[in-house]
């Protein structure tokens, strides 16, 4: 091991020791989530206090100052992302219940789901290329709001590269959840519904977390967004990107 930063003789050892397991990736990430999460709670779930944020910045710290590649963390954690599956489908029971609802707005839902996957798409296209971006970075941020392993797979298809398109998807549902808040309240949108399905759209899963605190009306919708605006980007995003990048 070359750490960043050099350790103590005897924390250096039981590190050593405890890298050779992959129990450490698993125990190291929900203990920082579980203090993350206590310290959202402590901040009354103030939105930029979001505990995915503060446990990425703080697993992003202690990797590099132990000198840990991420393989070896990722050995462990791999546990915790498996459980994505289950969660992602677990969000059908809330849905569910709003069976009877869903069915009256399923035509603004569907406009709406459109028009939100396909602006979030122009729009990065159109900044990244203002501000000079290469054309594979342009493709890499054309999936940032649809959930990682759909935007990765998209990214990848359109010229992209797979792993920042990652870092970005990351970084826009962290963004995403921080500000909805404020931006809803600025624009006196108070229907749960449509906060729900706004931030599913534009902040995929972390989005969607944040909208099932807030309550279990508005993390529903934000699933069905999430589900939705993924199968339509899987299916659209990479003729609408093509079209786009041989313009720019």
């Amino acid at each position: 091991m070359n750490p960043a930063m050099p350790l103590p003789g005897a924390l250096a050892d039981i590190w050593v020791y405890l890298a050779a397991t992959p129990l450490l990736g698993l125990t190291l990430t929900l203990l920082v989530y579980h203090g993350a999460f206590l310290l959202y709670q402590r901040t009354a779930f103030n939105p930029l206090a979001n505990p995915v944020a503060l446990s990425v910045l703080v697993l992003a710290s202690v990797l590099w100052a132990t000198g840990t590649p991420y393989a070896t963390y990722f050995e462990g954690a791999q546990f915790v992302h498996f459980l994505l599956g289950p969660a992602t489908v677990a969000l059908a029971i809330p849905l569910f219940e709003q069976l009877a609802r869903l069915k009256r707005l399923w035509l603004p839902i569907a406009g709406a789901m459109v028009v939100g996957t396909l602006a979030a798409t122009t729009t990065a296209i159109g900044v990244g290329w203002a501000l000079g971006a290469s054309k594979a970075t342009l493709a890499s941020l054309a999936p940032k709001s649809v959930t990682s392993p759909v935007a990765m797979g998209i990214a990848e298809k359109i010229g992209g590269i797979p792993s920042l398109t990652a870092v970005l998807v990351v970084a826009t549902g962290i963004l995403g959840a921080a500000s909805a808040r404020f931006l809803f309240d600025a624009l006196r949108i108070k229907d749960p519904v449509v906060r729900g399905f706004a931030l599913g759209t534009a902040a995929h899963g972390i989005g969607t977390a944040r909208a099932f605190q807030v309550s279990e009306e508005m993390g529903a919708f934000a699933g069905l967004a999430m589900g939705l605006s993924a199968l339509f980007s899987a299916v659209a995003l990479p003729l609408v990107a093509g079209l786009l990048l041989r313009w720019v």
